[in-house]
């Protein structure tokens, strides 16, 4: 392209520019992510989830099933009113998020190396849940079977307007190697036959949106994100799930949750794993609302 302007001495000039032969794309942010709007109900984005995660059956598994039943409420009570204080303008919701399926080290009667929880130890995690009217969501690790499985029986309490379902790639096994030995990964058809399967039962039963919560902490922990379906019916959160200092966890966060939006995103924080090493805190809520984008589901081991 020419134009006419000025040398240094007032001398009329030709300028020569070059201009590209292709318009040059736009550098636009990942987030927040073009999705649908969900359904009237739904509690993200518009609450922050504030939940306590493991199984009755063990200490170890994580801070809900590590203290008696009133002893595990106070502290999740303590939780939530720390982000009540450092976000005022975001409603809180406490949530129970109970290990359901859990991934074994061993075959098992199945040779699945998963074990399925009773109906009664489900009901006592509801029961709890009630006192303090929090959600619940019931966490699937399938070790060698899959979710097109496990997921199904679970019906009776996903149908229930307070129950949630969660996804942990990590115990999804697809080589030689039983869970514990190697991160395990699922794909978008997993994720996207959960998200059906819960918005099938939204549409038929009239229900408010489900959430899908899925963990992940490595790139291969899930497979073809783009692929991943949103659904008025159905709220994804990514969850990240690694431990350790702050520095580590904020760089997971960044280099597995951030390039590859699918809807929204989760913390989860360990009260024992993340302080290992001398002279390392826990992530404060303050720290977490500087993350972009905020998760909106703090989960706490």
């Amino acid at each position: 392209m020419k134009t006419a302007g000025k040398d240094k001495n007032g001398k009329t000039i030709t300028i020569t520019t070059k201009v590209p032969l292709d318009p040059q794309p736009i550098k636009t942010h990942l987030w927040p992510v073009k999705t649908v709007y969900p359904n009237a109900g739904a509690l993200l984005p518009f609450n922050r989830i504030i939940a306590y995660y493991g199984n009755l059956y063990s200490t170890k598994m994580g801070v809900l099933g590590e203290y008696p039943e009133a002893e595990m409420l106070r502290r999740l009570d303590v939780e939530v009113k720390k982000w009540e204080i450092a976000d005022p303008t975001t409603p809180v919701i406490p949530a129970l998020h109970y290990i359901t399926v859990v991934a074994q080290g061993s075959p098992g009667a199945s040779g699945m190396y998963r074990a399925r929880m009773p109906d009664s130890e489900i009901d006592k995690v509801l029961a709890i849940a009630a006192k303090i009217n929090a959600i619940v969501f019931l966490d699937v690790q399938v070790g060698f079977s899959n979710v097109q499985t496990e997921v199904p029986l679970l019906e009776k309490y996903l149908k229930m307007p307070n129950v949630h379902l969660a996804l942990d790639p990590e115990f999804s096994m697809t080589g030689k190697y039983p869970p514990g030995k190697v991160v395990g990964t699922l794909d978008a058809s997993d994720i996207n036959f959960a998200s059906n399967y819960l918005a099938t039962l939204v549409r038929e039963n009239n229900l408010t949106p489900k959430i899908l919560i899925i963990h992940r902490y490595t790139q291969k922990m899930v497979t073809n994100y783009k692929l991943i379906k949103t659904m008025p019916e159905v709220q994804i959160v990514m969850n990240m799930d690694g431990w350790g200092g702050q520095a580590k966890k904020i760089g997971t966060y960044n280099n597995f949750i951030y390039p590859e939006p699918v809807q929204f995103t989760g913390f989860k924080l360990f009260y024992k794993n993340d302080v290992l090493s001398p002279g390392t805190t826990m992530m404060t809520p303050a720290t977490l609302l500087k993350l972009n984008p905020q998760p909106v589901y703090i989960q706490y081991q």
